[in-house]
């Protein structure tokens, strides 16, 4: 008998007294027990309680229920009850829940295949609540594990291409593009992803060469396309011409990796990690523009602070 799987998600998607259509487990010890049964709901003051002592490891639902999840989710964005601020929250928790998800799974077809409606959730929202952008970055740069910060770039890059005025098909390529940028450090040594300190001089060609290993895992899947290949393959380029691992410049280097260029970068730099302090969103671009110039395009960077500016007016 084949064992269940499940998903991690987070508490905080759910809302209270809003009756679930999926069960909840949770991991005691390593076993699932079952929690929440589907059409039940919590109250207020149990989320509460059990939102301050997770961590956001312990809640489950089974794979097979995935799709009542998602379409759970889908209600709560289109309910009524909500303001754009909640829906931001439920959509991009849930959203990194299912990024895990995706990340864990060794079918990489599969996990891009599956990203495409997360990425059309974020364009649908944006679409109907203009002012979403603003409070989606204000949720983000909490950490920077590998699902977050995929998803941040996401974000990031979703927000960009809207202020350059990019289509919604072209958004949707850059934003799985933008989500899978680093799927090629899934070929780089844990010890090197993970390391503390810098990097001697062979482990930093390990870690440069994760482009090249992006670009073979998505030759592999037929649905992709060159666009979103390029968004993987050239985002550590440099618009002055001396990135890797091609050293291409300027317009050579294409659109989508310009822009994972800049929202990879700004991530990084105001995103907690354990060696370094994040920097204000303004101050981290003003650095990009002032003390790395000519690593990123500059009209591209200069549309980044209108996208910053929804920020600031969402706070």
């Amino acid at each position: 008998m084949q064992q269940e799987a499940y998903f991690r998600i987070r508490l905080s998607t759910i809302r209270p007294s809003r009756a679930t259509s999926f069960d909840i487990y949770i991991n005691i010890n390593g076993q699932m027990v079952h929690y929440l049964k589907a059409g039940d709901k919590l109250s207020e003051l149990k989320i509460e309680a059990l939102h301050n002592k997770d961590t956001g490891n312990s809640f489950f639902v089974m794979t097979s229920q995935k799709e009542a999840y998602r379409d759970w989710v889908k209600e709560e964005m289109n309910s009524d009850d909500l303001n754009p601020f909640e829906k931001s929250k439920i959509l991009r928790e849930s959203s990194v829940a299912l990024m895990e998800d995706l990340f864990e799974n060794p079918d990489v077809n599969t996990a891009l295949d599956e990203s495409r409606p997360i990425i059309q959730n974020f364009i649908d929202f944006m679409e109907s609540a203009p002012e979403a952008m603003g409070y989606m970055i204000s949720l983000s740069g909490h950490d920077f594990y590998t699902y977050n910060h995929s998803l941040d770039v996401s974000i990031y890059s979703l927000g960009l291409g809207s202020a350059l005025s990019f289509n919604k098909a072209d958004l949707e390529e850059l934003g799985v593009g933008a989500l899978f940028h680093d799927i090629g450090k899934r070929n780089v040594s844990l010890d090197i992803l993970c390391k503390k300190g810098g990097l001697d001089d062979a482990e930093w060609e390990q870690m440069k060469r994760h482009p090249q290993y992006g670009l073979m895992i998505l030759n592999q899947n037929p649905n992709i396309s060159d666009a979103i290949k390029a968004a993987c393959f050239e985002h550590h380029e440099s618009f002055s011409g001396n990135g890797y691992p091609q050293a291409i410049s300027g317009q050579e280097i294409h659109p989508f990796a310009r822009i994972v260029a800049i929202t990879d970068t700004y991530d990084a730099m105001t995103t907690q990690r354990s060696y370094n302090v994040p920097l204000k969103p303004f101050d981290a671009v003003t650095m990009m523009k002032e003390k790395l110039a000519g690593r990123y395009d500059p009209d591209f960077l200069k549309a980044m602070y209108s996208v910053l500016f929804k920020l600031k007016n969402a706070a």
